[in-house]
């Protein structure tokens, strides 16, 4: 009989035959190996498969899984659907993962019985795979995990977590009507049963790229899924209603870096208005929420440096 490995990889994949050899041999390079990985093709046109069948001829832990194109949410929840490990792990098929970065979370899920959700520091790297000088702490804004994933996804981005197969089965998997913020709504209804811890790494054990692609978005559609996640929460847990102001101020400032990102100053303008309006005290408190607010209100060429300083969001895959 087959062992059954401790961790479940789940690697929701779609034309990405040219980063996900990248993302797999991060895999193979892992120090710690009780794991199976659950490559998910959802629907690709280029040649994902074929560069993944490299893998799974070579290493029984790699399995490919093919379905029709159904988005980010579909296929990690497909993955999970098919998962044997106690354990998730998250790693979308353009991102590449440190090699401790395994063996640290699921040291750390086994010797804390009340953490959930472990996940770590992480860096951006260019389209090319070369670091760049970016890197996010994953540090909460607020000491309660509901009240701080209201205001910013500290876990960062899509490839980040690790966590308990069990809370799929608590709180359900990611929720497929979302065409962006589906992690963060994830985060909010597990955070939401205070029953689970969530853990930071200080190091980093997660690298995530930026991609030209990732700056082509729909701004209307990512407002209306952040508003309907904000709004989800509130209804689930009425007590974090007084945060709702600061929430939709971190959202607003949100939506106006990615305006910007995109080159549409007006938009980040009505953006940045609204945020102020709802809590301007965040402008004060965050440097980030600063820095987006000076590079609204200074010339096209600071805008620019600041806008590289801030970074940049890969909304293709819903990074918040």
């Amino acid at each position: 009989m087959p062992k059954i490995p401790k961790v479940s990889v789940i690697v929701p994949a779609y034309n990405v035959s040219k980063y996900i050899q990248d993302a797999l041999i991060s895999l193979e390079k892992q120090t710690f190996s009780d794991f199976e990985v659950l490559i998910v093709d959802d629907g690709s046109t280029d040649d994902t498969a074929a560069v993944v069948q490299k893998f799974t001829q070579r290493d029984s832990r790699f399995k490919l899984l093919e379905k029709a194109n159904g988005g980010l949410s579909s296929a990690r929840n497909y993955g999970i659907s098919h998962a044997q490990g106690e354990y998730i792990a998250l790693l979308d098929g353009d991102d590449v993962y440190h090699k401790d970065k395994l063996a640290t979370h699921v040291a750390r899920l086994y010797s804390r019985a009340d953490v959930g959700v472990v996940y770590s520091a992480s860096q951006t790297i260019r389209d090319d795979g070369k670091p760049t000088f970016i890197s996010l702490s994953g540090k909460p804004v607020h000491p309660n995990p509901l009240l701080a994933l209201l205001c910013k996804n500290f876990i960062g981005h899509g490839s980040n977590a690790v966590f308990r197969r069990c809370l799929i089965s608590e709180v359900g998997g990611f929720n497929e009507s979302l065409l962006s913020w589906e992690d963060v709504d994830l985060w909010l209804r597990i955070a939401a049963t205070q029953k689970w811890r969530f853990y930071r790494e200080k190091r980093i054990l997660c690298y995530y790229r930026v991609r030209a692609s990732g700056l082509s978005f729909n701004i209307a559609q990512m407002q209306a899924c952040g508003e309907q996640v904000i709004k989800d929460a509130s209804q689930r847990s009425p007590e974090i209603k007084p945060m709702l102001p600061t929430a939709y101020a971190y959202m607003y400032r949100y939506l106006t870096r990615l305006s910007l990102q995109g080159g549409d100053i007006e938009t980040a303008r009505k953006f940045i208005k609204q945020a102020l309006i709802c809590d301007k005290s965040i402008f004060y408190r965050d440097i980030r929420s600063l820095l987006t607010l000076i590079s609204v209100r200074l010339s096209p060429l600071a805008k620019l440096a600041i806008v590289h300083s801030i970074g940049f969001a890969k909304t293709a895959k819903g990074k918040h």
